[in-house]
């Protein structure tokens, strides 16, 4: 027995000594570098992927919180009742943190695990509107020249290609035609790289026009990173100083929050990655709630807002009309007034329905993916026009705006 156990113990040693030197040499063979940090922290740390808890694995830039608000809480702060199965429902997702707005009362607030109202945790993909507001204000104070204006004139390396027909507008509308491979589980896609790499601005500056810009919606962070480096050379500050100067010192902000960054003193990941607590993200909801206002003073531009809103005049992959996506914005005009929100990738929701003065902030470490056609129905005419407000919104998205709907009702009796 003790010989078989030794033998056994011998196989999986070599094996996994071989697996390692494959991997090793993959990694130094493709150039993919990066996939050593991503290893040192994933599965080697018992993970399976990025979380909302990455910031101490990278550099991070400090937007400084410089106006101590407390929000104001409703006379019925959380008395509400949750149904179990809803309760079981979002647990089931990893929730960290609920919040429940309505216009700028705090009617109920759930935080779960260690998570509290001083946890920063990873916005993932809700910065990417955040980097939109810089780019309409950055253009109010004339600094951007317009939305259909090209983006070389803020990227050099777009000058002398056919990428110099990428507009500011095609990049806010995922409308760029370049052939970034967005993946948030492919270590080898862009994504990957971008997140775990440290070479940002080559990355996002090597990507190819493949497609005509301006004619089909498809999702690329790579359009964000862009953006960035656009507000930074049209400002001349960086993308953390631009947005402390503009917009968090502006809106009340508690707490500092933090920008990763792609190396020490390098670049901002414009298109994930600003970690804040739950309750300044709830200001970023209450300033799209208000149309870009905070108290008397127009944050967003009027105009900008406005032009967020509109889902862009373009193609999908699905053969039906854009309603989903606005200005670097989420939008949904199904079965409810109309909905403009912020998403990351793990289930991290700012929601905001003007007509109904409501605001909603999720954080958790889970969602349900995106509703698509199903292959069967793929040439269904008639399921797809039944089902067009859905496509592009995850299942649990819904849940959350029920559940919130359902606590504001409770207050107003």
């Amino acid at each position: 027995m003790k010989r078989i156990l030794k033998k056994t113990g011998k196989i999986l040693l070599y094996t996994f000594i071989a697996f390692f030197l494959s991997i090793n040499a993959f990694i130094l063979l493709s150039g993919r570098l990066y996939m050593y940090k991503a290893l040192a922290n994933t599965y080697l740390v018992g993970k399976s992927g990025p979380t909302i808890y990455d910031n101490e694995a990278f550099y991070n830039a400090t937007i400084k919180g410089t106006n101590k608000e407390e929000w104001t809480k409703d006379k019925k702060f959380n008395s509400q009742f949750v149904p179990a199965n809803m309760r079981e429902y979002i647990e089931s997702l990893g929730t960290k943190a609920f919040l429940v707005f309505k216009g700028d009362t705090l009617l109920y607030e759930e935080y779960w695990g260690d998570h509290t109202d001083e946890t920063v945790s990873n916005s993932f993909s809700m910065s990417k509107t955040l980097v939109a507001i810089l780019v309409g204000i950055a253009i109010e104070e004339g600094k951007i020249e317009g939305l259909d204006v090209s983006a070389s004139l803020y990227l050099p390396e777009f000058r002398n290609d056919e990428r110099k027909k990428i507009t500011i507008r095609h990049l806010l509308t995922m409308s760029s035609g370049l052939d970034w491979s967005e993946s948030g589980k492919n270590p080898l896609s862009d994504n990957a790289e971008s997140y775990y790499g440290w070479g940002l601005r080559e990355l996002v500056t090597n990507q190819k026009l493949i497609d005509e810009p301006g004619k089909t919606f498809k999702y690329q962070s790579g359009n964000t990173e862009l953006l960035g480096y656009v507000v930074e050379k049209a400002t001349g500050k960086d993308l953390t100083k631009y947005a402390e100067d503009k917009i968090w010192s502006k809106i009340g902000a508690n707490d500092n929050a933090f920008w990763s960054l792609d190396k020490e003193g390098g670049d901002e990941k414009a298109f994930c990655c600003i970690y804040a607590t739950a309750r300044d993200y709830a200001r970023i909801g209450s300033l799209l709630l208000h149309k870009g206002k905070i108290g008397n003073e127009q944050i967003i531009p009027k105009w900008f807002y406005d032009e967020m809103i509109v889902p862009a005049e373009m193609a999908t992959k699905e053969g039906v009309p854009n309603t989903r996506y606005g200005l670097h914005i989420w939008t949904y005009f199904g079965k409810t007034n109309p909905v403009y929100y912020c998403r990351g990738i793990k289930g991290q929701y700012i929601i905001t329905i003007p007509k109904e003065n409501l605001t909603i902030v999720r954080l958790g470490s889970d969602r349900i993916p995106s509703f698509e056609i199903p292959d069967q129905f793929k040439n269904d005419e008639d399921y797809i026009r039944q089902n067009q407000d859905e496509i592009g919104h995850a299942p649990d998205f819904f849940q959350y705006i029920a559940l919130g709907k359902m606590i504001k009702s409770q207050t107003e009796f």
